[in-house]
């Protein structure tokens, strides 16, 4: 592990000049979380936006991989960590523990003070510059980790949270904890959104609902929350995800191109008018 040094906070720095943050939380792990907040971050960039990730999810840091970005040095200004940048325009900005691992099969083996140090920093001392939208990448549940990033965006602006399920009752009802979550810590819920809804052929491109059907919206209804919508399980996307490439560039015609397009506007126009 790379030397972790304390900073001083430059006041230009940080999150100054970041409009809109948004925590993208889910109520347990294979939901596919890290995948929707790599392709809303995608979307908003296509869409004009500049938008950085921030990745908390210490012990799976996938972001790194999902946007093809290998190994690389963090490097620091006056006002803290300068994020890595996925695009040659600097309009996708990226941080994530996975940049500090000297070999990235290390496991990170910490006890939670030094959990919420790390994510302390990462909060307060990258100097994201100006952007649109920050999204906050959270581990499952509603651990140390989660508890620290809103302690550490209490002087920042927090708009709110998107919660990610998938159809299935056993998942819906984890949400529901995490809807509880944010209830009571005051963090205002932007929406759900319902992953893997349905199969999509990769022959005839027909949706197969393989999984139940519905949990998302149904669950938004009882709580009182905005359902942004669903997005199918896509061979096209996990391919794309795999290989590091830019699936909201690549098949701008299919189904789940559209189906997340529409869930970033919808986030968009809800960040633009809170």
């Amino acid at each position: 592990m790379h030397q972790i040094q304390n900073m001083e906070q430059n006041n230009d720095g940080g999150m100054s000049q970041v409009r809109h943050v948004v925590l993208v939380l889910s109520g347990k792990g294979g939901v596919g979380k890290s995948t929707i907040t790599t392709e809303l971050a995608l979307a908003l960039r296509h869409a004009g936006n500049k938008v950085g990730i921030l990745d908390i999810d210490l012990c799976g840091p996938s972001i790194p991989r999902m946007l093809n970005v290998g190994r690389t040095d963090v490097h620091q200004c006056d006002s803290g960590w300068v994020p890595v940048y996925a695009d040659a325009e600097k309009s996708l900005a990226l941080m994530s523990i996975g940049f500090l691992l000297e070999d990235p099969d290390e496991a990170v083996v910490w006890r939670g003070p030094k959990k919420t140090a790390l994510i302390g920093q990462f909060v307060s001392d990258v100097a994201w510059g100006e952007l649109d939208v920050l999204l906050i990448d959270t581990p499952p549940g509603t651990s140390d980790e989660h508890l620290a990033v809103l302690d550490n965006l209490k002087k920042h602006r927090l708009d709110g949270a998107v919660l990610v399920t998938t159809p299935q009752a056993v998942s819906t009802g984890d949400v529901r904890r995490e809807i509880t979550f944010c209830k009571k810590t005051g963090v205002r819920i932007l929406g759900i959104i319902e992953n893997m809804s349905g199969f999509v052929c990769p022959h005839c491109s027909e949706c197969s609902n393989i999984f139940s059907k519905g949990g998302g919206e149904e669950l938004a209804k009882l709580t009182g929350s905005i359902f942004l919508g669903s997005v199918p399980l896509d061979p096209l996307l996990s391919t794309s995800l795999e290989e590091g490439k830019d699936f909201m560039q690549s098949f701008p015609d299919s189904a789940t191109f559209s189906a997340i397009s529409s869930i970033a506007q919808t986030l968009l126009s809800s960040l633009q008018t809170s």
